[in-house]
């Protein structure tokens, strides 16, 4: 396969769903001592969510906790329970239009604006996530650049 335009740089989201996120937050922010960095809504995806982090520095990975708000509408972020995996990307329009002409298509609703502030698109389930969605979200160049400098073992600025 030619190569890629584009870089995977790590994991930026994990997201879990539930019927009732509070046995979630229990587990990963009162016993796990994840940070919470607050609650979030989005009707449209039907979540009621709250962001925790895992780790800390430029590759610190959020949680997101997720329940429905309606729990008779889709999607369903608590089926399965390992909602979606989200991946930093370098240059997500050359992620897109790569991966787009080697038979990967998007969800319906294409780049957006996701709860921590990235735009982020999903990649079609369709696609091999056996279930789990896989979240492309684009890097800040802050993050790309410290992702070089530790590729390369040199110092930050």
């Amino acid at each position: 396969m030619e190569s890629r335009p584009f870089r995977i740089l790590g994991v930026q989201q994990i997201a879990v769903g539930a019927l009732d996120r509070s046995r979630l937050r229990r587990l990963w922010v009162d016993l796990l001592g994840l940070e919470s960095r607050g609650e979030f809504r989005n009707e449209v995806e039907n979540v009621d969510g709250e962001l925790a982090t895992i780790g800390a520095g430029p590759f610190a990975v959020d949680l997101n906790i997720l329940e429905p708000v309606d729990l008779d509408r889709a999607p369903r972020p608590h089926q399965p329970a390992l909602n979606h995996v989200g991946l930093w990307v370098d240059d997500m329009p050359a992620a897109i239009e790569w991966l787009s002409a080697h038979g990967l298509t998007f969800t319906e609703r294409g780049v957006r604006r996701g709860a921590a502030g990235h735009d982020v698109c999903f990649i079609h389930p369709k696609h091999g996530g056996e279930g789990v969605l896989i979240e492309l979200i684009q890097a800040p160049p802050e993050l790309v650049g410290e992702f070089d400098r530790m590729r390369d073992g040199t110092r930050p600025g």
